[in-house]
């Protein structure tokens, strides 16, 4: 079974450990928006950077792996690769985490534009932003499991 948070199992523990409300969406999302500042933080950055390091050296999940694919970083000219790189790097740079976005709800281009634009954004608008799409993430992967609406 994929792991719904990259690299973060204590979202599933301690959702597990509640009483269920019958939809494990909301279970999980509780408990990431109860966490402490500190591990919103850890929880971003256990997310790899899009066609970064962890897809070139093969080191990404599967799941990670499959929605990077899904929107084409895998198969990046030299020239978009490099603008994800800059892009990447200035947004690490800024924030401190690496830029996250759901890559299954849109594209190359939605990706690039996205992290340009958000690029403007100030740290308390970006750790919402990262925490949303990532639970768009978990809400997909969920869908693929067939999870979206049980209790474990």
């Amino acid at each position: 079974m994929t792991a719904l948070f990259e690299h973060s199992p204590w979202v599933e523990e301690r959702a597990d450990a509640q009483p269920s409300s019958g939809d494990r969406y909301a279970d999980l999302m509780a408990v990431v928006h109860d966490a402490t500042p500190e591990e919103q933080l850890a929880l971003i950055r256990a997310h790899p950077e899009l066609a970064g390091k962890a897809a070139i050296d093969k080191t990404l999940t599967e799941a990670s792996a499959a929605e990077q694919a899904s929107a084409g970083l895998d198969r990046l000219t030299p020239e978009e690769f490099e603008q994800f790189h800059r892009l990447n790097a200035a947004y690490r740079d800024k924030f401190g985490f690496p830029f996250i976005i759901c890559v299954r709800l849109t594209d190359k281009a939605g990706i690039l534009a996205a992290m340009q634009a958000r690029l403007a954004n100030d740290s308390e608008t970006e750790v919402a932003t990262a925490i949303g799409q990532i639970g768009e993430i978990v809400r997909l992967r969920l869908e693929d499991q067939g999870l979206e609406d049980q209790g474990a």
